[in-house]
């Protein structure tokens, strides 16, 4: 059991920590969650601010892709489930393919069932292939309407605002509880794990939904509203680029104030990923988030790491150095040589998790405070040979 502290409770649910914090209430989900019980809920978030200690999460993500891949989630959550320093598990989105694969309600549902089968806490944030790709012929996962999709995804994976899935439920703080303006964005997070400030934020792949929207909405056989009855993509890119430059500057100004030795930020889409086709159609949606977060991290001064998904290959670099090819993808890019992302892992790459252990000591002495370690899946030799079959 780690030792707790409310500050970070508090805090957010003071509206202490806000850009216009004056506008700020607390919004709670359940009377556990009241500003008056605050200490009560932080006990149950994970938050143990006092101390400076080492630990270790999961992080994976573009999984499961397909049939092969869905068949060996179990087995994934098997092995990171029995790693006894894993405390928290992360997912940086895409839990289907991109194409031939059906966007449905009983699809959800079944990745849902999985996610509940991880011991430690599960932290999730929605990749494009869940919603924003649901409308497109030619990727034949079902002509839905994107925002229907993300207001379902919202229903079967945040249930209840300001907690984690995973059998041991912890609590976070949502951006729905604690920031009125934004209130949809309940998938919007934050916690504190030694110190170490957490956030996870629905920045999403395919250009950060900027790919049109062309297909029809209307299917036979779905059961879902009409078109009109949900936000149009030009609203939900407004609303969204609002929430997460709210969430990023809440999370920063969070770690400021507390002194955090690190900033951790979570979302999907690898905002580098410029080698698919130009800049244009895959890259240019993100610009003004890269140059927020690399602009608030110089200043911040610290370690900054960012976890993502979407591109599909392990990697570790640094995009805001610019001795790296990739710093000059975004106009305008921030030195801000404390930034290092990871990539994770995905669709037809080895199964497998990240083993993240990050040490704040280090950071407070300057130094790089995690260390990544790929875990493979060793599938059991029945189970490959069923599959075969």
């Amino acid at each position: 059991m780690h030792r707790t502290s409310s500050s970070l409770w508090l805090a957010l649910a003071l509206g202490l920590v806000v850009t216009g914090c004056n506008r700020d209430q607390f919004t709670p989900s359940d009377p556990a969650a009241t500003p008056q019980n605050g200490l009560a809920a932080d006990r149950e978030s994970g938050d143990d601010g006092e101390e400076d200690l080492p630990f270790t999460y999961a992080v994976i993500g573009d999984f499961p892709y397909g049939a092969v891949k869905r068949s060996e989630m179990p087995f994934l959550v098997d092995l990171i489930n029995a790693d006894p320093d894993v405390e928290r598990v992360l997912h940086a989105g895409d839990i289907k393919s991109g194409s031939n694969s059906d966007c449905s309600n009983a699809y959800f549902d079944d990745i849902r069932g999985q996610f509940d089968r991880f011991q430690d806490p599960l932290v999730y944030t929605p990749g494009d292939n869940e919603w924003t790709d649901c409308h497109v012929t030619f990727k034949n996962n079902g002509l839905y309407t994107p925002t229907e999709r993300l207001a379902r995804v919202r229903q079967v994976f945040f249930p209840v605002p300001g907690r984690t899935l995973g059998v041991n439920s912890r609590r976070v703080v949502s951006q729905a509880q604690v920031d009125p303006a934004n209130g949809a964005y309940l998938e919007n997070t934050m916690w504190k794990r030694s110190n170490v400030v957490f956030a996870s934020i629905n920045i999403t792949g395919s250009d950060n939904d900027k790919a049109p929207w062309t297909s029809t909405p209307v299917q036979a056989g779905e059961l879902r509203a009409d078109f009109a009855s949900y936000p149009s993509q030009a609203e939900e890119q407004a609303s969204r680029t609002r929430a997460t430059r709210a969430w990023i500057d809440r999370t920063f100004t969070l770690a400021t104030r507390e002194h955090a030795p690190a900033v951790v930020l979570l979302f999907q889409a690898d905002m580098w990923d410029g080698t698919l086709a130009n800049r244009t159609t895959t890259i240019d949606g993100y610009d003004d988030i890269v140059i927020q977060i690399g602009t608030l991290a110089a200043k911040f001064g610290r370690p900054v790491l960012l976890l993502m998904g979407d591109s599909h290959v392990f990697r570790v670099d640094q995009p805001y150095s610019p001795s790296s090819p990739l710093f000059e993808l975004h106009p305008n890019t921030p030195v801000a040589p404390n930034v290092t992302r990871l990539v994770t892992n995905g669709s037809s790459s080895r199964t497998e998790y990240v083993r993240l252990v990050i040490d704040p000591r280090l950071a407070r002495r300057g130094q790089t405070p995690w260390t990544f370690t790929e875990v493979p899946l060793i599938m059991p030799a029945t189970a490959v040979a069923l599959r075969s079959n």
